[in-house]
């Protein structure tokens, strides 16, 4: 027969060993922690883009943003730009040049619009 005290504690390990597991879970883990890091560490920075400039950068995905348009996805020194009227042609990886039109509210990220390939 196994002792009451012995079938508590085991109770209380697993209990707790569940809590950390469920914990762990819902926070989303060390990736998002560090994301989340990223992101606030990226809202106190001065974009290292200027409004007007060109820049060259590879495109990394293609999105619909805000716009429901196709737009290219890159960035430029961890700045992420959100290029308009991209070509068919170009695909992820292709790298190209893009005129920064304006910034987002929290400056995290800019509009562009598609110069040409690099």
């Amino acid at each position: 027969m196994v002792s009451p005290v012995l079938l508590a504690v085991v109770a209380v390990v697993a209990l707790l060993v569940l809590t950390v597991a469920w914990r762990r879970y819902r926070s989303g883990g060390a990736a998002t922690r560090e994301s989340k890091r990223a992101h606030e560490a990226a809202q106190e920075r001065e974009p290292p883009v200027d409004i007007g400039e060109t820049y060259e950068f590879g495109v990394t995905e293609f999105s619909d943003h805000h716009s429901g348009d196709r737009v290219a996805v890159g960035k430029v020194e961890g700045f992420v730009l959100f290029t308009e009227d991209v070509p068919g042609s170009v695909e992820e990886g292709d790298v190209i040049r893009a005129k920064v039109m304006s910034f987002n509210r929290d400056n995290t990220s800019a509009d562009a619009s598609y110069e040409g390939r690099a």
